[in-house]
């Protein structure tokens, strides 16, 4: 009698995601210090700044509210941390297991698919911003930087925020040669932290071309959203930015399996 081999079904995406989540999460977890970078940095920043600098202003009007000078200042924090994890894991990680550990091309010799490698690595990426997300919002709750009910919200918001720069994130290494390339994210990230409403009010642009430039910008949404939910002033920025950043995502992880196409299957 012949012996019939059966053949493994092919797996669902979820199932992919998962199993890549999971390998992403056995290499990590000797190496767990790694994941502090991105956490303290914001908090640092929180703590020197915000109420540093905040000790030496009365009051500061946000929608015309007033709130505390930290309060403005701590959800911005909250946004920099979904946008710190997605950005580190989505580019110095990803850049090496395509360039140099060949891990994609192994992959590719299971039942795994390019769409399966983009959407577990952002995954990933989302799950790490997600995680120095949660661990700030516990940071603002302890110091009593939430005004308001909304702020339930705020984590689903950074998670969406990781979302989003995981997947664009993920999108422009591909098209990286070399580490001297990495000179590039960072010359755009250092801008984007510093101008995208983090420490003061975009009104202080004026009405003009570089206040509409900051507003396009992807962090500026993120922080709108975080700091209007952890206020309590909601208006249409939220939902504007709410749109933009699934957008953004979604153009990201198309993005990424394209481009995995045109470099691991020709």
């Amino acid at each position: 009698m012949a012996l019939v081999t059966a053949i493994p079904a092919p797996l669902t995406p979820v199932h992919a995601a998962r199993v890549l989540v999971l390998r992403n999460f056995v290499v990590y977890k000797s190496a767990w210090k790694l994941f502090l970078t991105g956490f303290l940095e914001p908090v640092l920043y929180l703590f020197s700044i915000g109420i540093g600098v905040g000790q030496l202003i009365d009051s500061f009007e946000f929608h015309g509210e007033q709130v505390p000078y930290a309060a403005f200042v701590a959800p911005a924090m909250l946004a920099t941390s979904a946008f710190n994890g997605a950005l580190l894991d989505s580019t110095f990680n990803v850049f090496f297991k395509l360039k140099y550990e060949k891990l994609y091309d192994q992959m590719l010799a299971t039942p795994l698919t390019t769409g399966d490698i983009a959407r577990g690595e952002i995954t990933w990426g989302l799950l790490r911003g997600s995680v120095y997300s949660a661990a700030f919002l516990v940071v603002m709750l302890a110091m009593g930087l939430v005004d308001s009910w909304w702020a339930v919200l705020a984590l689903p918001a950074a998670i969406l925020i990781a979302f989003a720069f995981s997947a664009v994130c993920m999108a422009l290494t591909t098209w990286m040669t070399s580490w001297q390339d990495f000179d590039k994210i960072t010359l755009a990230q250092m801008p984007l932290f510093l101008f995208s409403a983090t420490f003061f009010p975009v009104e202080a642009f004026g009405d003009g071309v570089l206040r509409w430039i900051v507003e396009a910008t992807p962090l500026y949404r993120g922080v709108v959203l975080c700091r209007e939910l952890t206020t309590g002033v909601v208006t249409w920025e939220s939902a504007v930015s709410v749109v933009y950043l699934v957008v953004m995502g979604i153009v990201g992880l198309l993005v990424v399996r394209r481009r995995l196409d045109a470099l691991l299957l020709t």
